[in-house]
């Protein structure tokens, strides 16, 4: 009998959906609507973007990554680099960068785009990475700190890549402010972040996969998080937070490490 057949639904089979998804979108010469990364949450909802904002060139970045890229200093990790979007900015900008990414796909899309790129995670990072001067989380990617348990094994996992003097810059999401202040979540949403708070969790702490067809990434938290709390996350790590430049609901902080 077919995995989940017995009570009539078909489970994905488990794999690299998201590498899948970059891999198609590559083949099809980047255009916009080549290929979709579909999103399923825990509570049934999903959604689906278009994949070639993975390959949004250099001088199309959003002006938040372009502040982020021209404080990068040193030799630099871009941390879940996807398709290289970063890491080819920095390039450009005369950096030495690494990207990391837990998806052999989005691996092997960055290195055939020029990027130096390795399979891997903050928690699991391969031998022989190194240290940095700089640690980006762009994209979004304070959003790998997972939830309040978790990000403080991901941001020690941090320090510990962080050469002395360095910095962590990384990029959020407010789910909860509409732009011109906090407090109102979107209609879709609020019963979800409802729910987390039920049980007992963060609000914007998403359960999530990536689904291509009939494959999927394994389920993973994915955190949507205010200036507020992030802060109070930071607070008991060995982090501090040095600035943050802000641009509606979206948010780009500096993490320097507490002395």
């Amino acid at each position: 009998m077919l995995r989940g057949m017995e009570s009539g639904v078909r489970e994905p089979v488990a794999g690299d959906a998201f590498g899948r998804v970059l891999e198609r979108c590559r083949d099809a010469g980047a255009v916009p609507g080549a290929a979709f990364e579909v999103i399923e949450r825990d509570d049934g909802y999903v959604a689906a973007a278009d994949a070639v904002r993975y390959f949004t060139p250099a001088e199309e970045l959003s002006g938040l990554d372009r502040w982020a890229c021209e404080r990068a200093r040193g030799r630099v990790l871009d941390v879940g680099c996807g398709a290289g979007r970063h890491a080819l900015a920095l390039r450009g900008m005369g950096r030495a960068v690494v990207g990391l990414d837990a998806s052999p796909g989005a691996v092997r899309v960055a290195r055939g785009r020029g990027v130096e790129a390795v399979v891997g995670t903050v928690q699991e990072p391969p031998p022989g990475l190194g240290v940095f001067d700089t640690v980006l989380l762009l994209g979004n990617n304070l959003g790998l700190l997972g939830g309040r348990e978790q990000a403080r094994t991901v941001l020690e996992g941090l320090a510990g890549l962080v050469a002395p003097g360095g910095r962590l810059i990384g990029s959020g999401f407010d789910p909860r402010a509409d732009g011109t202040g906090p407090g109102r979540a979107d209609a879709d949403h609020a019963a979800y972040h409802a729910w987390n708070r039920e049980r007992g969790r963060m609000p914007g702490q998403v359960r999530m996969r990536v689904r291509d067809g009939g494959v999927a990434t394994p389920w993973f938290d994915y955190l949507l998080l205010s200036c507020q709390e992030l802060a109070g996350i930071v607070e008991p790590t060995p982090w501090r937070i040095e600035h943050v430049e802000t641009g509606g609901r979206d948010y780009t902080a500096v993490l320097a490490p507490d002395a």
